[in-house]
C-alpha cells in the first residue's frame, strides 16, 4: 500500500515538473509580452505593474498546462496542492524577475536577491559575464519550479 501510494505520487511529482517546466518555458518567452520584458526590473510602480503582469500571464500559462495535464494523464491532482504550488511558482517568480536587468549591480539599492547573489561569491560572473544574469534567474526558477511540482504532486488531502 505505502509503495503503491509512493509510486503514483512519484509519477505525479515527475508529470508535474515536466508540465510546469515546459510551461515556464512558454510562459517566459513566448507569452510575455516586449513591453513587460524590458520594464519588469525597473525601479518604481512601473517596473512592479510589468512584473505584475508577466507573472499573471506565466502563472496562468502554467496552471493551464498542470490542469489539462491532470485531466488528460488521469493524475489525481488536489487543486488546493496545485494552486498552492503554482503560488510557488508565482511568488520566487515575480522576486527572480525584479533583478532583470540589474545582476551586475553590487550597490546597496540592488534587489535583495541581487545583493545575496554578490554576497554569496557570484559578483564576478555577474559582472564579468553578460549571459550570467540570465543563467542565474533561470537556475533560480527552475530550482523553485521543482520544489512547486513536489507541492502540487503531493498526495490528496482529504475534504
Amino acid at each position: 500500500m505505502f509503495s503503491d501510494q509512493l509510486s503514483r505520487a512519484a509519477v505525479r511529482f515527475a508529470a508535474a515538473y515536466a508540465v510546469l517546466t515546459a510551461a515556464h518555458e512558454v510562459g517566459d518567452y513566448l507569452v510575455q509580452r516586449n513591453s513587460d520584458a524590458v520594464a519588469k526590473g525597473k525601479h518604481g510602480p512601473e517596473g512592479a505593474a510589468a512584473c505584475r503582469r508577466h507573472v499573471t500571464s506565466y502563472t496562468t500559462t502554467q496552471a493551464l498546462a498542470l490542469y489539462a495535464a491532470d485531466r488528460y494523464l488521469g493524475l489525481g491532482l488536489d487543486w488546493r496542492r496545485a494552486a498552492a504550488g503554482l503560488a510557488v511558482s508565482a511568488v520566487t517568480h515575480y522576486a527572480a524577475d525584479r533583478c532583470a536587468g540589474h545582476w551586475a549591480d553590487d550597490t546597496d539599492g540592488a534587489p535583495l536577491l541581487v545583493r545575496a547573489a554578490h554576497a554569496s561569491g557570484k559578483g564576478g560572473w555577474l559582472t564579468n559575464d553578460p549571459r550570467a544574469g540570465a543563467l542565474l534567474d533561470q537556475a533560480w526558477h527552475k530550482g523553485w519550479i521543482g520544489l512547486a511540482a513536489a507541492i502540487a504532486a503531493g498526495h490528496r488531502t482529504r475534504a
